[in-house]
């Protein structure tokens, strides 16, 4: 049975709405999208009771694709009463895809999301920033370069209004930069400012339970599958805000060396990934 969502209390259940886009349309049972259906640009976004800001992000991605571009929404939860808004978008475009979440955490929600993407150039989205106006053009014109796998961009850091609260940009703040041992000290592949070539789906998926960042584990695939780029320009609205998922603050000590050794396991697993498809 395909799957959707309720109409009573913002809940996700299991239902078949035909004709519609609350399901995963298009997909064969194992999830994989249909070749002939690809799309230039697909927009994966992980969702949870994200109705305060989820308006605006929209509207500043949508007024952005073209026709042959999509956004696929996988909803972990609307229960703060944001399933008719989100219902209300899906209805009035046939662009926006809503998807049930897995309901795992924020690293499986993107996952399923990226899974269910058809476009050859995948960008990240959380619900609650805001795309600046020439972030798709700035995007695709470095994907011309045809060895270009994976871009991040810089970002401005605003509050819950929108408005810009800090003199740094995520570069700044981030010290971003490519390499592994940069990147375990502190992590500046950020999921929203990021976008990747469809190829790297298979690399990346699944994404191993251990591996608490699904924009880390993205950007060391792509260093390891070709050329990355660090776009120093700001593309992105990050906004700050107290219901946040994902926070811009470090944990203790001993829960970073946890994780660190954890990721490490983790590339071990990736790296035979790509070396066995690349012996394909």
């Amino acid at each position: 049975m395909s799957k959707a969502f309720s109409n009573d209390n913002n809940k996700v259940s299991d239902s078949t709405f035909s004709g519609n886009r609350f399901f995963d349309k298009g997909l064969s049972n194992n999830g994989n999208p249909n070749k002939e259906e690809n799309k230039s640009i697909s927009v994966a976004l992980a969702y949870y009771q994200g109705g305060s800001y989820i308006r605006e992000q929209l509207n500043s991605i949508l007024k952005q694709l073209g026709e042959q571009d999509e956004v696929i929404i996988s909803v972990d939860s609307a229960e703060d009463g944001s399933m008719g808004l989100l219902r209300s978008y899906a209805q009035g475009d046939s662009r926006i895809h809503l998807i049930r979440g897995p309901g795992k955490g924020v690293v499986k929600n993107f996952e399923h999301a990226i899974k269910r993407c058809r476009g050859e150039i995948i960008f990240l989205s959380d619900q609650d920033d805001i795309w600046a106006d020439d972030k798709v053009e700035k995007v695709m014109g470095a994907f011309r370069n045809p060895k270009l796998v994976c871009l991040v961009h810089d970002a401005r850091i605003v509050n819950s209004q929108g408005d810009i609260s800090e003199d740094y940009t995520m570069f700044d703040w981030r010290k971003s930069g490519p390499g592994l041992a940069k990147n375990l000290v502190r992590n500046s592949y950020v999921g929203c400012c990021m976008a990747f070539r469809r190829k790297l789906v298979r690399r990346i998926c699944p994404i191993p339970r251990a591996m608490y960042m699904h924009d880390f584990w993205i950007g060391m695939a792509a260093e390891m599958s070709g050329e990355v780029m660090f776009l120093p320009e700001c593309l992105l609205y990050y906004r700050r805000h107290e219901d946040n998922v994902t926070e811009m603050r470090h944990g203790s000590v001993s829960f970073m060396i946890k994780k660190r050794v954890n990721i490490i396991r983790c590339l071990r697993l990736l790296q035979r990934r790509v070396t066995e498809e690349e012996l394909r």
